[in-house]
């Protein structure tokens, strides 16, 4: 166990903090713990729409960190990535092993704002959110993941690779076809 305070974790850069937590440094690992917990416990709710499973995922995905933590290697991808990848990875086991196939509202999530302007206005723009989430909805699974991980998370397109397991390149590509899916399927 290190001798490290708190205060000499919170200058340490994530590289030191993962070479301390490949180490045995509890500490250190608490300090990436930290740093990454919202995120990976957003990601994980948001693919399961379930508060108790998204909690139990994010409860594994940092005990197969901590566990593995030695065999992680900086690759030039940001620590969180393998984070993501690990979630991703129990979220698509949790599918395959529970079947489950519920979703998040979006809209309970993130309501639409609220317009100036008459009452049609406001009913014209909810009906439009719900079909592009009615749209949305129906996109393959890869392609929702990749708008969750672009939009909600707010990840780049490297990163983005590097969770799906595709070059950046390919997820630009996806992207770019997401997008003419969803502006096609909008006009009909």
């Amino acid at each position: 166990m290190s001798s490290n305070s708190g205060s000499d974790l919170e200058i340490k850069s994530e590289s030191d903090l993962i070479k301390l937590a490949s180490n045995g440094d509890a500490e250190a690992f608490g300090a990436l713990y930290e740093k990454y917990i919202d995120q990976i416990y957003n990601y994980i709710y948001f693919r399961t729409s379930n508060g108790k499973d998204a909690e139990d995922i994010c409860s594994r995905v940092f005990l197969r960190a901590l566990n593995h933590i030695e065999r992680y290697e900086d690759r030039g991808y940001p620590f969180s990535a393998w984070l993501y990848r690990i979630a991703h990875n129990l979220v698509v086991n949790w599918y395959r092993d529970s079947e489950k196939t519920d979703e998040i509202s979006l809209l309970d999530q993130y309501p639409p704002p609220t317009m100036d302007g008459s009452v049609e206005e406001k009913i014209e723009k909810m009906d439009e959110t719900n079909a592009l989430l009615g749209i949305i909805r129906g996109l393959p699974e890869d392609r929702k993941e990749l708008l969750i991980l672009k939009h909600v998370e707010g990840l780049t397109n490297f990163e983005i690779g590097e969770i799906m397991d595709r070059t950046e390149g390919a997820i630009k590509a996806l992207y770019h076809r997401t997008l003419e899916s969803l502006r096609d399927d909008y006009k009909l």
